[in-house]
């Protein structure tokens, strides 16, 4: 029997998109099993006249907010009127900025959005992201030694996502399928600038994930061989194989976030350099 989950309200206000708040508190959320947050998010809030409607929401749903605003006088608005309604609400920004002024010796300039604005960096991310669409499962095998890094390994292991994830951080990434007796393009066997790594994950985790995607597909779709346990496990022992072979190092993502695959990718890196 499952342990019945409390829920409780989780206010985000940001002055910005609020992604940065959206990780900073599912990734406090996630430490609380036995509670789910209900997620409000209020992004773009700039002045007293978009933040007071914010206020208003916030009391008629008490819990915990979270904000991400650079401006003083609206931070202390929230702050003082949070006191009045007895709900805590903290900072997220502040104590990080307060770190880096005393370590600086410098203030903040305090800029909305600063991690948004459109420099070299963010024309890289849109650079990379474009490439690793063009790139997706194989496709322009000719233009592989223009990558960052190259992801392999069977259907079902993650390629496509965590490419994007990758590109994302401005590491231009193609993925390239490994299907069972067909050969790899032969520009992957010969390439020496990009990163090669292969991405496993086990048997069952695959036979899982694939019969999710059957049951998505149309009547006519054969599906059998597709979720059939030893047939993945030869595809497995087949990609390994060809890993070995190149020396190409071998991720398992049957337990791993996307992120926690980047993550690891993103190490091995300057590792392999």
């Amino acid at each position: 029997m499952e342990s019945t989950r409390n829920y409780f309200h989780l206010h985000l206000i940001s002055d910005s998109t609020g992604e940065t708040l959206i990780a900073a508190g599912r990734a406090a959320a996630a430490q609380f099993q036995s509670s789910q947050a209900l997620e409000h998010v209020y992004p773009l809030i700039r002045n007293r006249k978009q933040l007071m409607p914010v206020l208003d929401a916030i009391d008629g749903a008490p819990g915990i907010v979270l904000y991400t605003i650079v401006d003083r006088e609206l931070s202390e608005i929230i702050d003082q009127r949070c006191r009045e309604m007895g709900v805590p609400c903290v900072s997220v920004l502040e104590p990080v900025i307060d770190l880096f002024q005393s370590y600086l010796g410098a203030p903040s300039r305090r800029r909305v959005g600063a991690q948004h604005v459109m420099n070299a960096e963010y024309f890289a991310r849109i650079d990379a992201l474009n490439f690793t669409m063009d790139h997706d499962d194989g496709q322009l095998p000719a233009d592989l030694d223009e990558a960052d890094v190259i992801l392999v390994g069977i259907s079902r292991t993650s390629k496509t996502p965590t490419s994007i994830y990758l590109a994302n951080r401005g590491i231009k990434t193609a993925n390239v399928p490994i299907v069972l007796g067909v050969p790899l393009p032969e520009r992957l066997s010969t390439t020496t600038k990009p990163l090669v790594v292969g991405l496993i994950a086990t048997t069952d985790r695959i036979a899982q994930v694939r019969q999710n995607r059957v049951l998505g597909q149309t009547q006519d779709f054969r599906g059998d061989d597709y979720v059939d346990r030893s047939q993945i496990s030869e595809e497995l022992k087949y990609a390994r194989a060809i890993c070995a072979r190149n020396n190409w190092p071998i991720i398992d993502v049957t337990r791993r976030s996307i992120e926690e695959t980047a993550a690891a990718i993103v190490a091995l890196r300057p590792k392999l350099r």
